[in-house]
């Protein structure tokens, strides 16, 4: 008669490499949505700052639906559409496309704010000078905004990289689903967790000190 196989397992060496594997998917896919979804929110909002105020009042209430709607609630909805229609997208594209959309629609509103909190009287000084509406976005507007709004989008960048282990629902295999994994065959929730916590630590407190540093900068 065979003898059974043991239900769980020792925490092994591989299990570290695995984590490891897992942190770097979650880093490509926070990467990934941020990068995106700045890059979009910025051009939003800056179309929110200068188009009429009925119509940017419309494209705000669609933004407002990425902002209020849970993302666990956006991210099954999102694989439900894309299973009804039979598209070929992983689990990766998907969550990218969704966290994204989030982070467009709270960057647009943040860069539309930045602009907006620019004294009125600096921007007419500096269209007194002879420069065009677009020399005064990009050499007065857009600077000074920025300073304003680097805070804010630090803070959205680190929140995206924690609201990535939604993506697990999906069945992308990021850090918060990897750890899971290894807790239902070990049983060691503790020394995993606490691992998984030093881990995000490690990558959101540097980036956090620089922004930090970089404020200070800015300020001076």
């Amino acid at each position: 008669m065979a003898s059974a196989q043991p239900v769980f397992t020792d925490i092994a060496w591989t299990d570290l490499g695995f984590l490891a594997e897992a942190t770097l998917r979650t880093l490509a896919i926070a990467a990934a949505a941020t990068g995106t979804g700045t890059v979009a929110g910025v051009a939003v909002g800056c179309v929110l700052a200068t188009i009429p105020a009925l119509v940017a009042k419309a494209v705000a209430a669609l933004l407002d639906v990425f902002r209020s709607v849970p993302l666990i609630i956006q991210l099954v909805l999102f694989d439900s559409f894309v299973s009804i229609f039979g598209l070929p997208l992983s689990a990766f594209t998907s969550g990218t496309i969704v966290l994204s959309a989030y982070c467009c629609a709270l960057v647009a509103f943040l860069t539309k704010a930045g602009i907006d909190s620019i004294p009125a009287p600096l921007r007419r000084a500096a269209r007194s000078l002879g420069m065009s509406s677009t020399q005064e976005f990009i050499h007065v507007a857009w600077p000074i905004g920025l300073r304003a709004m680097f805070p804010s989008w630090l803070g959205i960048a680190l929140s995206l990289l924690k609201d990535s282990s939604l993506v697990s629902v999906l069945g992308y295999v990021e850090l918060i689903r990897a750890s899971r994994m290894l807790i239902t065959r070990t049983q060691e929730p503790f020394l995993i967790l606490t691992v998984v916590g030093l881990i995000f630590f490690l990558i959101s407190y540097p980036v956090a000190r620089l922004g930090a540093r970089l404020e200070r900068r800015w300020q001076s």
